[in-house]
């Protein structure tokens, strides 16, 4: 077949395209993943053109038909891909006119690949959300599980990386399921913006062929339709948004691995992680190095990119479409591809994460972790707040200098601070003492980290 023959536009030109620039305008490589939704979108453009009187019932059947084969090709992998037809939609196109003929040519009516890419990208997009969205609740239910185990679990809570004050492990998981569900919550609201039709926007302008959009956006599941055309095909806000939110996804993640990271260091020894998650050293056999919560961090680095990439391709374009909007895909789909691959592991390695509750006390009696506990006792004595503060930063100078504990400290030796210090600010020293005090919407007591992990587990059966 010649070049001519395999280019839709070809009349208008009288030298081929030479083979350097079919490699590097083609996109075929990669948009052939689209290629389901593409033809879920012209078989509802097709209904749509039959039902306006464009197109006849023979050849409304016989698209439908060919669809059909060319669908079991694809996913049985019999479709041979063309560089020398660009991209997904004209493989597809002229693979339906090879086999049925000129109604292959006649579905084309009333559209152009600038609002038939834009339909295929959010058709597809939105089925990524809503799988991302299930798979940010998987892994919610997982953090949620592991933090119902360790709702009493006593560990350092840090500021600044230094021992702050105690709080439970299952408070401390509970944290992430808070981000992870505002992540959700992000990703749900993109998809209203993601769920409007572009198609019957033709190239730019419109079509002169009386079509019925909103019966297009009813076959397609689409919410409504984009009420520009101009915007409508040239616009890709809806995938940078998109980006954005797995972006934010994978900060957290990555937050949440750099203390896993931390963690299982000896010099912390938290928690393990199981071995299926790790790799060990090809020198050095005693290792057993945290992988995937690394690789977290690394690709979010990548995710990250891809959300400036995106806007900066997006930044200079005069409306309407061009040809720029062919590198918004590899960007979008490889954001796709890490935060999905990244979510599905995260859910079952959080599954193999053992807690060493004996490290985790050890490391709140290093710190000084119940200070704010003494000082907050000193002021329900009646003590000024700063007076108070000066007070038990003194008694904190002194138990350091004995290697001590506030806890290990005689209450002979606590009164030479505060007059007002008595027997009972033992409870108050403790880290189980602390925790309890602390029992109040968002506090870290045990009572309402369970009542916490009962809110979730409503949320995420619903």
């Amino acid at each position: 077949m010649s070049d001519a023959a395999n280019k839709t536009w070809s009349g208008r030109f009288n030298e081929p395209v030479s083979e350097l620039v079919k490699r590097y305008t083609a996109s075929v490589h990669f948009d052939k993943r689209m290629a389901e939704v593409d033809i879920e979108g012209s078989l509802a453009h097709a209904a749509m053109l039959n039902k306006s009187g464009v197109l006849s019932d023979d050849d409304l059947a016989a698209i439908r038909q060919g669809m059909a084969d060319i669908l079991e090709d694809i996913r049985a992998g019999r479709l041979e891909w063309s560089l020398d037809l660009e991209d997904v939609h004209m493989n597809i196109e002229r693979r339906l006119t090879d086999k049925i003929g000129d109604a292959g040519k006649r579905l084309h009516t009333g559209r152009s690949r600038n609002d038939q890419v834009a339909t295929d990208i959010r058709l597809y997009l939105r089925g990524a959300t809503d799988v991302i969205v299930a798979l940010v609740h998987e892994l919610q239910k997982s953090l949620v599980d592991l933090a119902d185990q360790h709702a009493a679990t006593v560990m350092p809570g840090f500021t600044h990386l230094q021992v702050a004050q105690p709080v439970t492990f299952g408070h401390h998981m509970l944290a992430y399921v808070e981000m992870l569900g505002r992540d959700a919550e992000r990703f749900i609201d993109a998809r209203k913006r993601i769920n409007r039709l572009p198609l019957g926007s033709a190239a730019l302008a419109g079509t002169t062929y009386p079509i019925d959009r909103e019966y297009t956006a009813q076959l397609l599941g689409f919410d409504a339709v984009c009420q520009n055309s101009l915007d409508a095909v040239s616009d890709r806000d809806f995938a940078i948004e998109f980006t954005a939110a797995a972006a934010l996804t994978m900060t957290h993640l990555s937050r949440l691995s750099e203390e896993l990271v931390l963690w299982m260091s000896p010099r912390f020894g938290f928690i393990d992680i199981a071995d299926r998650f790790c790799t060990g050293s090809s020198i050095m056999p005693q290792k057993k190095n945290p992988d995937v919560p690394e690789l977290v961090r690394g690709k979010t680095g990548r995710v990250n990119g891809h959300l400036v990439a995106l806007l900066t391709l997006m930044k200079s374009q005069p409306l309407a479409y061009n040809k720029d909007n062919q590198e918004d895909k590899e960007p979008l789909f490889d954001t796709v591809d890490t935060l999905t691959d990244t979510l599905r592991i995260y859910a079952d390695m959080m599954r193999g994460i053992t807690v060493k509750p004996e490290a985790m006390e050890r490391a709140v009696k290093q710190g000084f972790a119940t200070a704010t506990d003494l000082a907050d006792y000193l002021v329900k004595k009646g003590l000024p707040f700063r007076d108070a503060h000066e007070a038990v930063a003194l008694a904190v100078r002194y138990a350091e200098e004995k290697r001590k504990d506030l806890s290990e400290l005689q209450l002979v030796e606590l009164r030479s601070f505060s007059s007002l210090i008595e027997a009972d600010v033992v409870e108050v020293l403790t880290p189980e003492g602390s925790l309890a005090a602390r029992d109040h919407v968002g506090g870290t007591a045990p009572k309402q980290v369970r009542t916490q992990i009962a809110r979730w587990r409503a949320l995420l059966a619903g």
